[in-house]
């Protein structure tokens, strides 16, 4: 299992410079990739291009770049760029997001989200391997008929034909495209506890791709865990420092009616206690919203305590199939605690593994 670092987005508190000085941090120290993420603020591919030009070796990963906010050929003009630039180390990872931002802010409609990404992939994945693309789908057309557009090929020779593409994915009908299409997994609030039915969903999308080895099917598929990681002793003190961020995903990312993460957590065993976060959130209750995140769900979903206890079930995310667990450190960790937290869990476990 490699070690990896998700520095979030810039805001509450963390600048795009410290999100450069951590993922330098962490190219010395010998970590695998790098995440950036996106939703209504900065955005992915221009803080991985700017941190690609800073760093050397580590892996420059999108987690995401949302599939509303950009044509499938414009994300993979920049998916070739940045990965021409940083000599092959970037990782396309994509997701629809979520309604209110798909159609709030993009003003792009959420309907067949599934449908949506499969016929996404394929034009990106067509793009960057310089096909002249066409395709007539859905949910995309190109080139567009009846008019003086025509079938395009990409205008400049990529380094790689094959940029490895992820999916963020959080339901089971997703979970099985992320096999059937993608060559990774974007994983978020990951219980090593519930990985087992997850991943066999993978796996039937790998056969049914043709993917991996007949009695291997997840061979060659990453699975990119991204964990809060908090090194205070205490674990109740600990779970304070995530409390707010959990509280925001199962609470706030999304309506009443259709919240991804919300269900995530009930599908977890926490029924009831993902309605009252959600209740409380919505009611404008943030600080009771979290503190009514059960500490059982967080700690399934970070990991929390003392470097000997996080050095003990980290190997559970190994043994459950992750294979790049990304030590999430935005969400209002300063500089100085984001590149300690990055040391000692090197020092609790070595990196290793390739990068780029």
């Amino acid at each position: 299992m490699r070690l990896g670092v998700n520095l979030g987005y810039w805001g509450r508190g963390t600048t795009g410079d410290d999100m450069v000085a951590v993922a330098r941090e962490a190219d010395g120290l010998g970590y695998d990739s790098a995440w950036v993420a996106e939703a209504y603020g900065s955005d992915s591919p221009s803080m991985l291009a700017w941190i690609g030009a800073s760093t050397e070796r580590i892996g420059l990963g999108a987690a995401v770049m949302q599939i509303p906010a950009r044509t499938p050929a414009m994300t993979a003009m920049t998916a070739v760029t940045i990965d021409t630039m940083s000599g092959g180390r970037f990782r396309l990872g994509l997701g629809v997001s979520g309604p209110q931002v798909s159609e709030g802010w993009h003003g792009v409609r959420f309907a067949s989200p599934l449908g949506r990404t499969r016929e996404y992939v394929e034009i990106v994945r067509a793009a960057v391997r310089r096909d002249t693309v066409r395709h007539d789908g859905r949910h995309f057309t190109l080139p567009l008929p009846d008019g003086p557009g025509k079938a395009l090929k990409l205008g400049t020779r990529p380094l790689r034909p094959d940029i490895p593409v992820y999916l963020a994915a959080v339901g089971p009908k997703n979970l099985e495209l992320a096999g059937e299409v993608a060559d990774g997994w974007l994983a978020i609030f990951f219980s090593p506890e519930h990985a087992a039915e997850q991943l066999a969903v993978i796996e039937r999308g790998r056969r049914t791709g043709g993917h991996g080895e007949p009695d291997r099917p997840l061979a060659g598929f990453d699975v990119v865990a991204s964990t809060p990681v908090v090194l205070v002793d205490d674990v109740e003190e600990a779970a304070a420092h995530v409390r707010d961020y959990c509280a925001l995903y199962i609470g706030g990312m999304g309506s009443k009616e259709q919240n991804f993460y919300n269900q995530l957590a009930r599908r977890m065993g926490f029924d009831a206690e993902a309605e009252q976060v959600q209740e409380l959130y919505l009611a404008g209750r943030h600080r009771a919203a979290a503190d009514a995140v059960p500490l059982e769900f967080i700690d399934e979903t970070a990991l929390l305590g003392s470097p000997q206890r996080v050095a003990r079930r980290l190997e559970r995310y190994e043994q459950a199939g992750v294979t790049t667990l990304a030590v999430a450190v935005g969400g209002g960790m300063t500089r100085e605690q984001a590149v300690a937290t990055l040391r000692a869990l090197a020092q609790v476990r070595p990196p290793g593994g390739p990068t780029g």
